[in-house]
């Protein structure tokens, strides 16, 4: 039976990131099977800048518009895919008319908001439990994200993992760059709590590349003149940065997935990265990488790994079923009892 979905997201584009990518995937691979899906988004609003981050922008005070919208679309189904303003909205506008939603948790925001103000994460983990608990269901991509938030009181965690386009990232002209070797290339926001400094400051031979933008984008590309960061790349052109690269470094410590793991697995290159939540989950014991506590080492034990085992690795995640996934834990809005009387 074909649903009318509802997605609202305070991330969406002309934003670019992982949960971006996972929603735009999952919302064409949702038509594809027949549904009807909207996304609410801050484009559909007045946006202003997010303090600290003004490429991003947020839509505030929309509480009144956002209900007309929902209540006008009358979907059969509501997700909510952050804990953003919007989310909050559509969070008030599901609880004060008793209506059943789903959420995902995308983002470690405890520790995102520890890395960018003086507050400690465990002041924070207490607001995100009471914004997911009406929750019927919370969809996290990885068991470690379901160990770490089930001492916090969370309740009802689903999984919901991620895919990876293997058609638009795959093994090409490795020549791409001319830079000294090995490559070793990062893609993603250039951002405090991405923890990019903790690979910028390795001594290694070879050539960093920083594929992104972000909000410290000028302060950091300063700080590391020896390092090649391109600013953002979007489809072919970046396809072709991960081909080229010998070895993935991916330094975040707050992801709760890491979806340029795939892009770059499923591109014939192996990946270095910390042993925490994402990395662990998405790689753990497979040989098509290292996970290290010291970044250097991982990175030099990753160096060695055959690229096509990297990509036969990759081919076990895939956009349909991470879908399947997606629209087995949504729920109908009204329950049986409601709809019946």
């Amino acid at each position: 039976m074909a649903l009318k979905i509802c997605i609202v997201t305070d991330a969406w584009h002309p934003q670019v990131n992982g949960v971006v990518r996972t929603l735009t995937m999952t919302v064409q691979e949702l038509k594809k099977l027949g549904h009807e899906v909207t996304v609410i988004g801050p484009d559909q609003f007045k946006t202003y800048p997010l303090p600290t981050y003004k490429e991003i922008r947020v839509a505030l005070f929309a509480g009144q518009e956002l209900f007309l919208k929902l209540e006008a679309l009358a979907p059969d189904c509501i997700h909510i895919a952050t804990e953003g303003p919007l989310g909050l909205g559509a969070r008030n506008y599901c609880v004060q008319r008793r209506l059943r939603f789903t959420t995902s948790y995308h983002t470690r925001f405890p520790e995102y908001i520890a890395e960018r103000f003086p507050i400690p994460a465990a002041l924070v983990y207490p607001m995100v439990h009471w914004f997911h608990r009406p929750a019927s269901a919370i969809m996290v991509a990885t068991p470690s994200i379901e160990r770490e938030l089930q001492p916090h009181g969370f309740q009802r965690m689903v999984r919901w993992t991620r895919g990876v386009d293997t058609d638009l990232f795959h093994s090409r002209d490795e020549h791409f760059l001319n830079l000294p070797r090995p490559i070793m290339l990062y893609v993603g926001r250039v951002a405090v709590e991405k923890n990019i400094q903790a690979f910028l400051d390795l001594d290694m031979p070879g050539t960093k590349v920083i594929v992104g933008g972000g909000p410290q984008f000028q302060q950091i590309s300063r700080k590391y003149p020896s390092a090649v960061f391109t600013g953002p790349k979007h489809g072919e052109e970046l396809a072709r940065y991960y081909a080229a690269a010998d070895v993935f470094v991916f330094p975040s410590l707050t992801d709760t997935f890491g979806l340029v793991i795939l892009e770059a697995l499923a591109s014939g290159v192996p990946v270095a990265a910390f042993p925490v939540p994402g990395p662990v989950d998405v790689i753990g014991n497979a040989p098509v990488g290292c996970l290290h506590n010291n970044l250097q080492i991982a990175i030099e034990i990753a160096l060695q790994v055959p690229r096509d085992a990297c990509r036969k690795y990759a081919m076990h995640f895939s956009w349909p079923a991470a879908t399947q996934q997606f629209l087995s834990h949504l729920k109908p809005v009204k329950q049986l009892e409601q709809a019946a009387a």
